[in-house]
């Protein structure tokens, strides 16, 4: 099969001609028609996480069964699927509350840890994939559904984590990346009014197009001062802050309302001033990342509903895979990208 792989820490992909993987007691083997290609996995090829090579990373696949292992009974050839990013044990007291994100005995990540959906077919422990939902059109839009377990799944857990409610004023800070821009359709979807904030302008029109009701230029303004004008001098109610860095944490926690809620998904700053302000405001700051299985499944069944559905902006194919990562590390992908694998 073809495949796009890494061979060493920070380096070009490859396209090579591997072994088809064959499907052994308990796992499955699914064709890969695309997979989505966000910042999660542009981290993979940048060599920011630890990955054994030879490697082929990517997880956000649209894919359909075309072999079953031994024992394997909850998955049928022919089945539309997608796949659960984390490796939990399923048995911690995490995994038992369905937290599945917060796994005590994580043995690892799809893609990362095994191989994963840039090649034309993928091998993985049947409970692994999970099967689409009636009224999800996988077959006409398999890029979007992808998509969907990571880029819908993500706000999805955020909304309930920041308890967004209708009428909820909300930054998204990061709002023209892969997961902003969907964290505005998701924040629209929940009934809040959305401000949109990033450091590239040129972003801003999508961001109106899926629904951000305000935009925020933080390359040429004070973003806490905006937030504060933009809300009567109250502030926000929840920012969710998908740039991570020590500055853009600092000033979307000073202009959230009293009982504002910052959300932190991105970056790894460190050494954020908490003002003392903070215990009277009753303000919180958490993080969060990625999504459980059960939020997994409630993105998909919103899609298949016809509640939600991402922006997917560019498909290409996989031969593009270098071309299209450098564009991820310059943030110059706005909403999210997908390969083509498979017709």
């Amino acid at each position: 099969m073809k495949a796009m792989v890494l061979t060493a820490k920070d380096t070009p992909f490859q396209l090579m001609d591997v072994p088809d993987p064959v499907a052994g007691p308990g796992e499955a083997v699914a064709k890969v028609y695309t997979c989505g290609s966000g910042l999660t996995i542009q981290h993979s090829r940048a060599g920011r996480f630890n990955l054994q090579y030879p490697r082929i990373i990517g997880h956000e696949i649209t894919g359909e069964i075309v072999e079953v292992g031994e024992g394997v009974t909850d998955l049928k050839i022919g089945d539309g699927v997608t796949a659960y990013y984390y490796f939990s044990c399923g048995k911690c007291k995490w995994c038992k509350a369905d937290r599945e994100t917060l796994c005590d005995n994580l043995k690892g990540n799809v893609g990362r840890d095994c191989d994963g959906g840039y090649a034309e077919y993928m091998k993985l422990p049947a409970d692994m994939f999970m099967k689409y939902p009636e009224g999800l059109d996988w077959k006409k839009h398999p890029a979007e559904c992808g998509v969907l377990t990571d880029a819908i799944a993500t706000p999805v857990k955020v909304i309930r984590r920041a308890r967004i409610e209708p009428g909820h004023d909300v930054a998204v800070i990061g709002a023209g990346g892969g997961l902003g821009i969907q964290m505005i359709i998701v924040a629209k979807w929940a009934g809040a009014r959305v401000i949109a904030v990033d450091v590239r302008p040129e972003k801003f029109e999508t961001c109106k197009k899926v629904g951000a009701d305000e935009t925020v230029d933080a390359s040429s303004v004070d973003v806490t001062e905006a937030l504060k004008e933009l809300t009567g001098g109250y502030g926000v109610d929840a920012a969710i802050d998908f740039a991570g860095t020590k500055s853009s944490m600092e000033t979307a926690l000073a202009g959230l309302n009293k009982a504002g809620r910052l959300v932190i998904l991105g970056g790894a700053a460190s050494g954020i001033e908490i003002p003392g302000k903070l215990i009277k405001s009753e303000r919180e700051v958490m993080g969060s990342k990625y999504a459980t299985r059960g939020e997994v499944r409630h993105a998909l069944e919103l899609a298949a509903k016809g509640e939600v559905w991402p922006l997917v902006n560019e498909i290409h194919p996989l031969e593009a895979a270098e071309e299209l990562h450098q564009r991820l590390e310059q943030g110059l992908v706005t909403g999210r990208a997908a390969l083509k694998i498979c017709d």
